[in-house]
């Protein structure tokens, strides 16, 4: 019953459990291989890897799949590496490959998005995003499926320029900074246009805005630069009626506002974004997930684990589009048994 549920929260319907996602989890081998039976692990061929992961999913009864395929390759050879840590089980993900596109602050001012990356065909972008959600409701049939955007703004301009060249030219001209982020929106607007096309009734946009600590510039320049695009891409998906997800990491409280007044459907929020002034103000109108704090389950005790469960229910449970997650994901670390009570507390709190 996950998809109906999910569509239930989705539609703002009132599903008679509280439906979830989770984020990595399905990439936590150990919880995986014992939740499932399946013998898995971070070496194993990646069919056994998806075939395990799909059976997982299905174990936890996940309501709905997080995923946005327009990421970072879509930049082409326009990115700067910044290197990966440690994250996924063994390390496999770590990456100590640094480069970077630019050293002067004049060449990101003077950047030509059209010129260097080029026009998209929109019919084959209405294809790829077909296509692709396609797979997944193969993949994922008991669950409501999506496609969408990660590089929608910010965390374009992150791939492109790395962090310490963000910094630098936005703190060297803030407004020749906003005019180089307008040119960029420009050029991903081709491929909100086709996302408006696509057959995906639900569609996810990602663009990670803050910090743990909140924003990372004056909020302002948000203002100016930032939201008034989204509203100018997000219009191509309301006006083709499709239900629109946004997600951030870190903590942007201070702008739940003004992204729900750029058209959004719903939020997905770390557990720093204060996930009750949602519930208040925006409960009965929007979809939210969230926000359980992964440091619970990394360290915490049974009676943490299932007060921060309760927390996340307690805000939530009378809100149609509540789904529950993780919030900030269940990474590879986690203590098996922290991750299965967790599930057990959740399944037990879940029912209306």
């Amino acid at each position: 019953m996950s998809y109906e549920h999910g569509m239930m929260a989705m539609n703002l319907e009132m599903p008679p459990r509280v439906p979830r996602t989770e984020f990595s989890a399905e990439m936590h081998w150990r919880l995986i291989k014992t939740v499932t039976d399946i013998d898995v692990n971070a070496f194993s061929e990646e069919s056994v890897k998806k075939t395990a992961a799909i059976a997982f999913i299905n174990a936890w009864n996940y309501d709905f799949i997080w995923s946005a395929p327009i990421t970072h390759p879509e930049l082409g050879e326009y990115i700067t590496n910044m290197g990966h840590a440690v994250y996924a089980d063994s390390g496999t993900d770590f990456d100590n490959h640094i480069t970077k596109l630019f050293d002067d602050p004049e060449d990101v001012y003077e950047f030509d998005f059209y010129e260097k990356l080029g026009t998209r065909d929109k019919n084959e972008l209405v294809k790829r995003f077909d296509e692709y959600y396609d797979t997944n409701v193969s993949t994922y049939h008991n669950a409501v499926n999506m496609t969408g955007i990660y590089i929608t703004c910010i965390s374009g301009l992150i791939a492109l320029l790395g962090w310490d060249m963000l910094l630098l030219s936005l703190g060297l001209d803030k407004k020749r900074f906003g005019e180089f982020t307008n040119r960029y929106v420009k050029w991903i607007e081709q491929y909100y246009i086709a996302l408006a096309e696509s057959k995906a009734p639900v569609v996810m946009l990602h663009d990670d805005i803050t910090w743990t600590s909140g924003a990372f510039i004056r909020p302002e320049w948000y203002r100016e630069f930032v939201f008034p695009n989204y509203t100018i891409l997000f219009d191509h998906l309301r006006q083709a009626g499709k239900k629109i997800l946004f997600t951030s990491d870190g903590n942007y409280t201070e702008f739940i506002d003004d992204i729900i007044s750029c058209g959004v459907n719903g939020l997905v929020l770390e557990p720093t974004t204060d996930m009750n002034y949602i519930a208040e103000k925006y409960g009965k109108t929007h979809i939210f997930v969230g926000n359980a704090d992964t440091r619970i389950l990394l360290g915490g005790s049974r009676d943490d684990i299932y007060n921060e469960v309760k927390r996340c229910m307690d805000i939530g449970k009378n809100c149609p589009g509540f789904f529950m997650a993780v919030g900030n994901h269940i990474p590879p670390n986690t203590p098996v048994e922290n991750a299965l009570y967790y599930n057990e507390v959740y399944e037990e709190l879940s029912r209306r």
